[in-house]
């Protein structure tokens, strides 16, 4: 058998080195993003056994959700502070938060809010880096959660490890889209941007298409071919070995179903897809929903509410409340950038998320954040609010964590933290905890530098 890659011809009795077959195309003669698809789940270690690991579903409200309209209201606050949404009693006694919050105020008792989230930095960059990595002072190439549980607790089924569901608009660094100093073999698989996301018709996943010029039957043709380049005599190494298996596995993530099955919203039930909204929000968390329970490590979703009927499309700041002074309406509105629109469906669609996880088992096993770089602030200005760092407002479910239960507190107008204040190094090491991996876990190839987390989880928030 001979097969010709470009101008150079193979035949099966070839006996060149995997270094050649490298060199005249290897991993890309397959035709695939080899990193954009498995992140490397196979060369970080051993494959573990079948019992289910945990997962996390990371809810970002890019822009910065408003915490005074929403888990934590200051009803005695003068007017310009407390706007006018009023407090709702929740299932949990003494638990109050806002009235467009009704069905997650029903099921306070399965998660926890921390009312005392603060930092240092109120820029949209700046701030994106800090929450999602879980350090004051992260470097530009210091990793986002997922790239770190994913190369700590890769996949175990042929899935990727990490999926990010929602561009982020342009104003911060793409830093999401890469692995930081880990390599963009921990980079997410990220799927959907701006109105091409699953809420809308015609929507398709298309990260597992080959190129129009492979067939499945050639792709595996080339992976026989290279692995047919290393003879047959020589040892076989750990990284050798690694590498074939990492080949096979993307072969059969693209040509297999099962992926593509966790990627297709049209297998859930109309009333399913329905419950969860029928907003980007509530069509992503359900494709989050699909994709742990496929075998997903983390999948963070960009908490874009989509878009009001009739309303043009701008960028997926939902939570970027500045209001009128910024061209973008009232902050207490019904529009893009209104929480009237907003928090009606993160509502809806967070609900969904809890109870459709819980009656399928696998909340016990899957971590819910939701949160924002940061809140905003007290002052109510141009019917808008402005960035707020010092004090905001974050919700834990799942895996370990206590239900009904409340961390922290805000002063009177909820401006800064009066206790328990929860810096970004302890939240991320609580989150690590929650996963199963150890917060001082090394990510440096010396074994010492570079611990996933330097804080100390938060054991009060467990169960």
């Amino acid at each position: 058998m001979t097969i010709r890659y470009g101008g150079y011809h193979m035949n099966q009795h070839s006996r060149h080195t995997r270094r050649q077959l490298l060199q005249v195309g290897g991993v890309g003669m397959l035709g695939l993003g080899l990193t954009q698809l498995l992140h490397a789940g196979s060369a970080t270690g051993p494959l573990r056994g079948s019992a289910r690991q945990k997962s996390c579903i990371f809810i970002v409200q890019y822009g910065g959700a408003s915490h005074h309209d929403s888990w934590d209201l200051k009803p005695d606050a003068p007017d310009d502070i407390r706007g006018p949404y009023r407090p709702i009693s929740t299932s949990v006694p003494g638990v109050q938060i806002g009235e467009l919050l009704p069905k997650l105020a029903g099921m306070a008792d399965r998660y926890t809010i921390i009312r005392s989230m603060t930092h240092g930095n109120g820029g949209h960059d700046g701030g994106m880096h800090i929450c999602m990595t879980g350090h004051s002072a992260p470097t530009v190439e210091t990793p986002y959660y997922g790239s770190v549980v994913a190369k700590l607790r890769p996949a175990t089924a042929n899935m990727p490890s990490y999926v990010w569901l929602q561009n982020i608009a342009g104003d911060v660094q793409p830093r999401y889209l890469t692995g930081g100093f880990l390599g963009s073999a921990y980079s997410p698989l990220r799927v959907g941007t701006d109105m091409d996301n699953p809420a809308e018709p015609g929507f398709r996943v298309r990260a597992f298409d080959t190129p129009a010029d492979i067939s499945h039957q050639r792709m595996r043709q080339r992976l026989q071919l290279m692995q047919q380049a290393e003879p047959p005599a020589a040892p076989s190494t750990p990284s050798a070995t690694s590498m074939q298996m990492f080949q096979e596995r993307a072969v059969d993530l693209v040509t297999g179903p099962q992926a593509r099955r966790a990627f297709d919203l049209d297998l859930e039930s109309r009333p399913m897809r329905d419950r969860y909204g029928r907003h980007a929000l509530g069509q992503n968390l359900l494709m989050a929903r699909r994709l742990i329970e496929a075998g997903v490590r983390l999948v963070s979703v960009t908490a874009w509410a989509g878009l009001p009927p009739g309303e043009r499309f701008r960028n997926v700041q939902t939570w970027d409340m500045h209001g009128q002074g910024a061209g973008l309406g009232s902050i207490f509105g019904a529009g893009a950038f209104g929480l009237g629109w907003a928090l009606p469906n993160v509502d809806q669609a967070v609900s969904a998320l809890l109870e459709d996880l819980e009656l399928r088992g696998l909340l016990g096993d899957t971590l819910v954040v939701m949160v924002g770089e940061f809140g905003r602030s007290p002052r109510i200005t141009g019917a808008g609010r402005d960035h707020w760092p010092a004090c905001y407002s974050a919700m834990l479910a799942g895996a370990g964590i206590r239900g009904g239960y409340v961390h922290g507190s805000s002063d009177r107008q909820g401006g800064y933290v009066r206790d328990a204040a929860v810096r970004p190094e302890a939240f991320g090491a609580t989150l690590f905890h929650a996963l199963g991996i150890p917060p001082e876990s090394r990510l440096a190839p010396d074994g010492f530098t570079r611990p996933a987390s330097a804080g100390q989880p938060i054991l009060s928030l467990f169960a």
